[in-house]
């Protein structure tokens, strides 16, 4: 049987409470030694963090701020940071979070530091430090806050005598949320300013309008100081943005060559909506088409007429015609569309005499005997256009049909169950936005685009006549956002 030594290892008394302890330099227990010496002493174990209120970011010293949730490696770095100075006599360990109420405005981090005490003696210590946080607004937020300050600003402008087009345009710019970033917004006479805060920012709406809108831009740079010391330049950018002069239910008139490139359309055409494209349609031959923005300002066209030069015409008389086929060379043809021979008066004139006008129209599937239709008098128009001018009078119809009038506007606004969300409060609803939003009611593909609200705390007026609901072109309930309050954001310019 072989002999196993047994190893023992040697212990002595903590020579201040006569604890066994193994043997070290300072022939002292840990419990004694953390008496007698504290490495975290040199710690502060309270302090304070900066966070924008508004932008719930933290300031990063010096002066950076960085979106940082709670717990995240990102404010724990931030917490870190502001003890740098202090961590570089001792080691740090680990640091990790303990929780604390999310709006008690309290965040506390464990740390756990080591240090060489003495001797070569190496005490590990664990302690907590609370940082309380403040409001303080950062720059950018100040910036937006004093509705003065810009560095970048996209001029919008188009040269009609209505507004349904910004109307539009205000609606897309809410539904992708392009006004957050927008330090002020000011009403111009043919159009809008937007201020940014930022080049970058200016440049990404800028980008964004040419994405859903026909629009071509021009940038300019004004210089406002110079640092020769520094070789540094501060400029203000500015984006000149011009939307075609062309707008829902405008008559066109097209050159001889742009609608032979169109697919042989006439040249007198009807715009159905403008999107991200000019969406055009031919009323003697339902074709339609569309004009891109590039294609557009390559050969520019405008209206014939204003719209307010147009008036009522009451239908007397229709016949549908048959689908045409379709010829090799041709657009496409409309499916949403009836071809019809009409027969009109205008409405002053109803009962005078029994002279009515002939007209093909695209409204076959709308109107029928005794309906009011918006349209232009042609023949009695004084049109200024110099495509028009080169026409042949046998071209020329003697009226053009527009789209059928729904009664009165105060009806269908009293049937109306739903809203739009708006950038600033009105004061009062303008004519120009109640077309708007009739345009919205009559055509389903143009307010694809646009978020509709339920309207439920105006509850619809009664009027003493009974008015037939089913007369009136409306919203279905499946379209429309009911789930959410809208709140006016109040973005009102301050002249």
């Amino acid at each position: 049987m072989e002999y196993e030594p047994t190893t023992t290892v040697a212990t002595i008394l903590c020579c201040e409470c006569g604890v066994q302890i193994l043997p070290n330099p300072n022939n002292l227990c840990v419990d004694c030694l953390r008496s007698k010496v504290d490495i975290s002493d040199a710690i502060p174990k309270q302090g304070n963090i900066m966070q924008c209120k508004k932008c719930e970011r933290y300031l990063s010293p010096p002066n950076t701020w960085v979106n940082a949730p709670l717990e995240s490696r990102e404010l724990l770095a931030i917490c870190l940071k502001k003890l740098k100075m202090y961590l570089q006599s001792v080691r740090l360990i680990d640091a990790s979070f303990i929780w604390t109420e999310p709006h008690s405005k309290r965040i506390k981090i464990k740390v756990i530091v080591q240090k060489e005490v003495s001797n070569g003696a190496f005490l590990e210590q664990t302690f907590v430090v609370e940082y309380v946080v403040n409001n303080q607004m950062c720059m950018d937020c100040h910036r937006v806050e004093a509705k003065d300050f810009w560095n970048s600003s996209v001029q919008v402008r188009q040269k009609v005598s209505h507004k349904k087009t910004f109307y539009y345009l205000e609606q897309i710019i809410l539904k992708h949320k392009m006004h957050l970033n927008v330090s002020k917004i000011s009403d111009r006479p043919n159009g809008l300013d937007f201020f940014y805060g930022s080049k970058q920012e200016a440049r990404k709406f800028t980008d964004f309008l040419c994405h859903v809108l026909p629009c071509k831009y021009q940038a300019s740079q004004k210089l406002i100081s110079h640092d020769t010391h520094s070789n540094t330049y501060n400029y203000k950018t500015s984006y000149s943005v011009e939307l075609p002069p062309i707008c829902k239910n405008d008559i066109v008139c097209l050159s001889a060559k742009l609608s032979q490139q169109l697919g042989n359309l006439g040249q007198i055409l009807i715009c159905l909506r403008v999107t991200n494209n000019i969406h055009l349609i031919d009323p003697n031959t339902l074709q339609i088409a569309e004009v891109d923005g590039n294609s557009f300002w390559r050969s520019p066209f405008s209206a014939m007429c204003l719209q307010n030069s147009y008036c009522h015409f009451v239908v007397m008389d229709i016949d549908i015609l048959e689908y045409r086929p379709h010829k090799s060379g041709e657009g496409t043809i409309s499916n949403r569309h009836i071809l019809a021979d009409c027969w009109v008066i205008k409405a002053s004139e109803l009962g005078c005499h029994e002279n009515y006008i002939h007209t093909r129209t695209h409204l076959g599937h709308l109107i029928n005997i005794g309906d009011t239709v918006l349209g232009l008098d042609v023949k009695n128009s004084n049109i200024n256009n110099k495509n028009f001018e080169k026409m042949k009078d046998a071209k020329v119809p003697e009226v053009i049909l527009i789209n059928k009038v729904f009664g009165s506007r105060a009806s269908r606004r009293s049937k109306r169950k739903w809203k739009l969300q708006r950038l600033a409060k009105q004061a009062e609803e303008q004519d120009n936005y109640l077309e708007f939003l009739e345009d919205i009611e009559e055509d389903q593909d143009f307010r694809k685009n646009v978020d509709i609200y339920a309207n439920e705390e105006n509850p619809a007026i009664t009027e003493p006549e009974a008015v037939n609901e089913a007369d009136y072109p409306s919203v279905a309930l499946s379209e429309m956002i009911k789930d959410l309050s809208i709140n006016d954001v109040e973005m009102a310019d301050d002249e």
